[in-house]
């Protein structure tokens, strides 16, 4: 499948050779998956621009994916395998082969399965901006082949994941060309300004056909500026204003009694669950005025089609399971489904049904490791110890809770360390063994985004730089050296390319060699309860799931205090940033970080704004400038997501700050369950 190339003529042409542009897809970690249009010059990129191939996006893209060849050709940039010299941190490194690099890791993996079995190799990864063929292919076969430790890639949307999962089966959802036809919208816990920016056109669609707008947020975003009532919710209290406006809806009148008994289970569970949480309590808790609820709750009551679009921001606590489950069942107690434009947005990401057969392997029954607790696996695990750990797709130095153990971990010289990446990480630093990857614009993937249903091919657009080489290629050569590779068996990139091809239905498959884009068989605007329905054995919404209630440490939609303490009153949030994907493009972020705090907060303890501040609790310490903002509710500061150690004055960012307790579902990361002091940053 070469790229498909359409030269462009100019007095540049002619003095430096043909630009050609070239159409791929952007496999990172955004709910679009954009069709890109890079223009390439003497095999080297000189800009990337949107392509009309996904009629969602329409040729226009974000600005950190327009940065892109930043990152291809900057000074940060792996160009070839490393093996460590000098102490960890340090960052000196020693050029070597392939063979030389692949053999010392192989080596390592055996040794540590001959000491300990195979479960003291530990693989680190995050698949957000990894498509079908860049993760979960030959490096799973690997893994599950030698028998290692699992991962459970939680960090991230398994709050949310779950309890969609339990209510609906991960039924599919509204899609962004439907958002036109809502009477009302509810964002809540979603900024898409600076995370899925083709939303937004679809929300001033319907905000110019009158559509009402309501954003709950703690912070004023833009959208929440334009909103007809903004929400500026304490963290952790979405689950109390949930279950407040099922309360609404029940004891008013409101709750379609027809649909919960024709197409729900438990409603009644969650009807009891809920009988607590009056207007006036949930709006105390949440520091928001009761008025404000009230009316949040009477418009969703009264509108049709009602659309609730559910983000992740509302996951990152210890009551980030219950507040989705409470979220996503507001349109099945308020009968907002069967019609276009009504129920619930989420991730698509499962709607296509793809199950991975081409991991020809099943899954061993080993170990589970929670990637929140790296440094507790690193430094605590004795049975066996982490000996090797594999870092790829992943920067967990920079992006995991509890950070000071996480590096103290890193820094343990009786680990080995493999990083398989991109760019020189935070991680890296720490690597015995660096190995460089290549960019979605140096190789082959599938691109499924998890707003609008809409795959893309990713392919590349000029040759690998440097020594990188794809990741099916290096796990390949790993799984060959290690003698799991069968005969017969893909063994590299193309190879796996066409495999994965063959495995997806066949229209799919069809559809993406020979361009076109393909369509789920219900097709790619589906009403809920109409076109689709829950992928449950009964085809119904369970609104109190009984895995999920009992998973739940005091069951589900049961409220958790918060943690703020007298010493510790503020509550630190790391919302996305504009200008990272999580942690990738940290390294071109700069190196002045900014807290961000109210007016009232800064006043309260001097500080003014451009102030050198001190952020800490008895977890550690980070220091970085304070911007005063008057967009901060007031108790509530912020650090942006996936700065990396440099861009702060002490090499330390907010997961310095964050616990490593988990979600009451789903065992994710509680990023907002941190809570700090503030105060000046003393004079050096």
């Amino acid at each position: 499948m070469p790229p498909s190339e359409k030269p462009a003529r100019s007095r540049e042409t002619q003095l430096n050779g043909p630009v050609s542009v070239v159409e791929t897809a952007c496999p990172l970690d955004c709910p679009d998956s954009c069709s890109l249009a890079v223009s390439v010059q003497n095999g080297k990129v000189l800009s990337l621009d949107g392509s009309h191939r996904n009629p969602v996006t329409e040729g226009f893209i974000c600005q950190k994916v327009r940065r892109f060849g930043e990152r291809v050709y900057g000074p940060d940039r792996l160009l070839s395998p490393a093996i460590r010299k000098g102490r960890k941190g340090e960052g000196r490194f020693e050029r070597v082969t392939w063979d030389a690099a692949l053999e010392r890791v192989a080596q390592e993996m055996q040794k540590a399965s001959a000491k300990w079995g195979a479960e003291s190799i530990l693989p680190f990864s995050y698949g957000g901006s990894n498509g079908l063929l860049t993760q979960d292919t030959l490096d799973a076969t690997l893994w599950r082949r030698l028998g290692t430790s699992r991962l459970a890639r939680t960090v991230c949307a398994a709050p949310t994941g779950a309890a969609n999962m339990g209510l609906y089966g991960k039924m599919p959802s509204v899609v962004y060309e439907d958002y036109p036809e809502a009477q009302l919208i509810v964002l809540w816990g979603v900024n898409p300004n600076a995370s899925g920016i083709h939303l937004i056109p679809f929300v001033r669609q319907a905000q110019a056909r009158g559509a009402k707008l309501v954003v709950v947020d703690p912070r004023s975003t833009q959208l929440a500026r334009a909103a007809d009532v903004h929400l500026a919710v304490k963290p952790g209290t979405d689950i109390g204003v949930a279950l407040a406006m099922h309360r609404y809806l029940f004891t008013n009148g409101f709750a379609d009694e027809t649909f919960l008994r024709d197409h729900t289970r438990n409603a009644e569970q969650l009807r009891e669950r809920a009988e607590a949480w009056t207007i006036e309590r949930a709006a105390e808790l949440a520091g928001i005025p009761a008025e404000a609820l009230e009316r949040v709750a009477r418009m969703y009551a009264e509108a049709s089609p009602a659309l609730i679009r559910c983000g992740w921001g509302l996951e990152r606590n210890r009551n980030g399971g219950s507040a989705a489950a409470a979220i996503l069942a507001l349109p099945a107690v308020g009968g907002k489904f069967g019609v276009r434009g009504g129920g619930y947005s989420m991730s698509n990401s499962a709607s296509w049904g793809i199950e991975r057969t081409w991991i020809n392997a099943d899954e061993p029954d080993t170990r589970v490791v929670n990637m929140n607790h790296l440094g507790r696996a690193l430094l605590e695990y004795t049975d066996p110890p982490v000996g090797v750990l594999f870092v790829y797709n992943c920067n967990p130095a920079a992006t995991m809770p509890d950070q000071h153990r996480v590096i103290e971990g890193l820094r343990r010289e009786d680990l080995f360390t493999v990083v398989f990446d991109q760019v020189m990480t935070d991680t890296a630093m720490y690597a015995d063994v660096v190995l460089p990857a290549t960019t979605f614009l140096e190789n082959y993937d599938l691109a499924k985004s998890y707003s609008t249903l809409h795959i893309g091919l990713v392919r590349p657009v000029i040759e690998p730089v440097g020594d990188s080489r794809s990741n099916a290629d290096v796990f390949g050569e790993l799984c060959a050296r290690l003698g799991v590779l069968g005969e017969n068996e893909p063994g590299g990139e193309l190879d796996m390319l066409l495999t994965v091809l063959g495995a997806l239905p066949a229209s799919i498959g069809e559809d993406l060699r020979e361009g076109r884009n393909p369509a789920p068989s219900f097709g790619t605007r589906p009403v809920q309860f109409v076109d689709v329905f829950p992928n449950t054995p009964d085809r119904k919404a369970d609104l109190c799931p009984a895995d999920l209630d009992t998973s739940a440490p005091a069951g589900l939609y049961a409220y958790q205090p918060d943690p703020a303490t007298e010493q510790y009153p503020l509550a630190l949030i790391s919302p996305a940033s504009e200008k990272t994907i999580s942690s990738t493009l940290g390294e071109l972020t700069g190196t002045d970080a900014k807290l961000h705090m109210h007016p009232d907060d800064a006043a309260a303890r001097g500080l003014d704004d451009g102030d050198g501040v001190l952020i800490f609790n008895a977890q550690g310490e980070v220091h970085c400038t304070l911007s005063v903002v008057p967009t901060m509710r007031p108790g509530t500061v912020a650090l942006a997501k996936g700065l990396w150690r440099r861009a702060t004055r002490n090499g330390m960012t907010s997961n310095a700050l964050v616990p490593d307790t988990l979600t009451d579902v789903g065992g994710g990361a509680c990023f907002n369950d941190a809570r700090v002091q503030v105060a000046s940053l003393p004079s050096a």
